[in-house]
């Protein structure tokens, strides 16, 4: 086990110690040279290394006690009353104890002697008396008198007032009958040392003091007035001592360590300490280590926990209905502010939410009037559309049907979806084959519709094209589709696939040209087809041409006469004595000053005669005729908003709305009974920017549905800001 901090301390002061002490044992040596009477002294202290020895910081050595009025009385006393053991105490001065390392107190032997002198004067005490008589007919032990004293020195430090022990009493009553005249002189010296016995215990409070220490203290508290000794029977008055030498240091194991080489027991914890009361009153005794006429402190806390608790007690202050609001309020106040701060930061890192275009126009438009009437032939079938509105309306069976030349109409198709050419080119180049030109001799003796061609021939695609729609040549239709994808049959295959994409339920192929019979559809399907193949701008072109000059066969006329009048604008014929007369057609007509393009299908329409205008092909015309002409009337416009008004706002999510209007005019066009939906959209599937300036295009007004829906663009009122931090703050979303 370490060593205690005090023991370290004392530890440190050991040679200063003994040092003293030998030249206090020094000077007393020089003064028995002399002749003067010296009193008994302890023997020398022998070093000890003892770990159980207390060591105490260093002090002055106490110079030898003089004895008061009340000793000398007692002495006097007791001497006239047993003078018998006087040479034997005298004796045992001389010899001194047995053992070195018990320090005996110079008035031990005198203390036995009136101890028995008293037992024989006062015999009905003995009883009390008796336990400290044992020890006077034997020497005590070495460690019997060490634990006696230190019980002794611990006594005397923790009480107030050190009370009178028996034997004191014992003497102060045997004296009283022998000298009365001392009473009242011994009783205040009594007092007196006993006021001043707690200034001294508390110079030794560091540590416990032995007997002989508690002894020198009490001496040291005498005044120092010089008094004249009464001298004891049978000895001389004392000569004058010289002055006391300083003490010598202690050495290693002193008079106070030494007794704690017996090994005493451990004595327990002090308990708690009473609190300190001043000097003076009430009549007691102040404190220990506090001096007379002062005011005693409370003891310093020994643990953290105690410092804790001492200072909660310092800083407690009642709770007043007041402080208790001003504290919720300030706690509240925190609070809020965290979670403002925490609230804020959270709101200005979230991502905005993308900026989206709200409508305030209306979202739809019905026209009135009853049911729609158009002239539909009264034979075969026919179907009328406008692209973006609807169908207008649709007659016969529906059934598919033989579509001879129409078929081309889908080879131009697959060709320009598989190479598709820009407007004004002319694409790449097709070799023409020994097939087409086989096809060509073939089928100019059998009547059918070809073009001359010499094997080895380039043509570019375009031109191809012209010779496929324009005069309707078989033996070109074939040439593409060997071009296209291989062979005839992988050519099919891709014509009925592409039918299958565009819905096309009703419609079988089974060559390039239509020539044969089983390639068949109706006019509902031919419709759907015939609107894909118009928002092509090149097929657009092509259709709408009414002659070219095509390459060995001079300037060649379109087959559909009705291209350039009515507002016709296309598309094929198709005419066979299985299919009979066939037309897909196109027409533009302009509404409200917006020109508005509508397509009809016209099928298995028969001759009327043998005479000039009664064939196949001169029916179908006409009866197409009648139909363009009676749809183009039935068409009609409402003016929707116009250029510069309002159609909505860009919301950026926040709140934040600017205001969008519309480039132009916006045009509805319709007819009786027909609901055409407006709606606004985005450009092109492109997001709305967070900011953009005044006039930036951000969107569209959609006028109808489907992909050949007309629109308008739309434009920013105003410049269109970026959300602010009072925005983001806001927000709940």
């Amino acid at each position: 086990m370490g060593e205690s901090p005090d023991r370290s301390i004392r530890t440190a002061g050991a040679e200063e110690q003994e040092a003293e002490r030998s030249t206090a044992k020094q000077a007393v040596d020089d003064t028995e040279a002399t002749g003067t009477t010296k009193k008994s002294e302890p023997a020398a202290p022998t070093p000890t290394d003892s770990p159980t020895r207390t060591l105490r910081a260093p002090e002055p050595e106490p110079e030898e006690p003089v004895a008061d009025d009340e000793t000398r009385v007692l002495r006097a006393a007791v001497i006239e009353k047993a003078p018998e053991t006087e040479p034997e105490d005298a004796a045992a001065e001389e010899t001194g104890p047995e053992e070195p390392e018990e320090p005996e107190s110079a008035d031990d032997s005198e203390t036995r002697l009136l101890r028995a002198a008293v037992i024989e004067k006062t015999p009905e005490t003995e009883p009390e008396a008796a336990p400290e008589g044992e020890d006077e007919g034997e020497p005590a032990e070495p460690e019997a008198e060490a634990a006696e004293a230190d019980a002794n020195a611990d006594d005397a430090a923790d009480a107030e007032e050190p009370p009178a022990d028996d034997e004191t009493r014992l003497l102060r009553a045997a004296v009283i009958e022998k000298a009365p005249e001392t009473e009242t002189e011994a009783e205040t010296d009594a007092d007196s040392d006993a006021l001043d016995e707690p200034a001294v215990a508390e110079a030794d409070a560091d540590a416990d003091s032995d007997a002989d220490s508690d002894a020198d203290s009490d001496a040291a508290d005498e005044p120092e007035e010089p008094e004249e000794p009464e001298a004891d029977d049978g000895e001389e008055p004392p000569a004058p001592s010289a002055p006391p030498a300083p003490p010598a240091p202690r050495g290693i194991a002193d008079d106070e360590t030494r007794p704690m080489s017996a090994l005493p027991p451990i004595p327990p914890p002090p308990g708690p300490r009473a609190p300190a009361v001043p000097s003076g009153v009430g009549g007691e005794a102040p404190a220990r280590g506090v001096p007379a006429g002062a005011t005693a402190v409370a003891d310093s806390p020994e643990t953290t926990v105690e410092a804790m608790e001492v200072l909660a007690r310092l800083s407690a202050r009642p709770m007043t209905p007041t402080r208790i609001a001003l504290r919720r309020a300030r706690l509240y106040g925190t609070l809020l502010v965290l979670l403002v701060l925490i609230l804020g930061t959270v709101q200005e890192l979230r991502p905005v939410p993308s900026p989206t275009l709200a409508q305030t126009t209306a979202s739809s438009y019905a026209f009135n009037g009853g049911s729609l009437a158009l002239d539909w032939p009264t034979k075969g079938q026919a179907a009328v559309s406008v692209p973006g509105l609807g169908l207008m309306g649709t007659s016969g069976s529906g059934n598919p049907v033989p579509l001879a030349s129409v078929t081309k109409m889908m080879t131009a198709y697959v060709v320009l979806h598989d190479h598709p050419l820009k407007k004004g080119d002319q694409g790449p180049s097709i070799t023409v084959d020994q097939g087409a030109v086989n096809d060509y001799n073939t089928g100019s003796k059998s009547g059918e519709s070809v073009q001359k061609v010499t094997a080895g021939e380039q043509l570019t695609e375009y031109q191809a094209l012209q010779m496929l729609m324009i005069p309707s040549a078989n033996n070109i239709a074939r040439l593409l589709g060997r071009w296209d994808a291989g062979t005839d049959a992988a050519f099919v295959q891709k014509m009925q696939a592409t039918a299958a994409r565009l819905g096309m339920t009703q419609s079988t192929y089974t060559d390039p040209s239509g020539l044969d019979a089983t390639t068949r559809s109706n006019s509902g399907d031919q419709l759907k087809l015939a609107t894909a193949a118009m928002a092509d701008p090149v097929f657009r072109e092509v259709v709408g041409t009414q002659s070219f000059n095509s390459p060995q066969n001079g300037l060649t006329p379109n087959t559909n006469t009705l291209v350039g009048h009515d507002g016709v604008i296309g598309i094929k014929t198709g005419t066979s004595t299985a299919a009979l007369g066939n037309l897909v057609w196109a027409a533009q007509q302009s509404v409200g000053g917006v020109d508005q393009m509508i397509v009809g299908v016209t099928l298995s329409q028969p001759a009327i005669g043998g005479g000039p205008g009664q064939g196949i092909l001169d029916q179908v015309l006409a009866n197409s005729k009648k139909l363009v002409i009676s749809a183009e009337q039935a068409l009609q416009g409402h003016m929707m908003a116009r250029k510069g008004d309002v159609v909505g706002y860009v919301d950026d999510g926040l709140g934040g709305r600017t205001p969008v209007v519309a480039t132009q005019d916006v045009q509805v066009a319709g007819w009786s009974g027909l609901t055409v939906d407006v709606s606004l959209r985005p450009l092109g599937g492109q997001g709305i920017p967070h900011s953009a300036a005044a006039g930036t295009v951000v969107g569209e007004l959609v006028v109808g549905s489907g992909a050949t829906a007309r629109t308008v663009p739309v434009a920013l009122q105003s410049g269109l800001a970026a959300p602010g931090f009072g925005s983001k703050l806001t927000r709940l979303g």
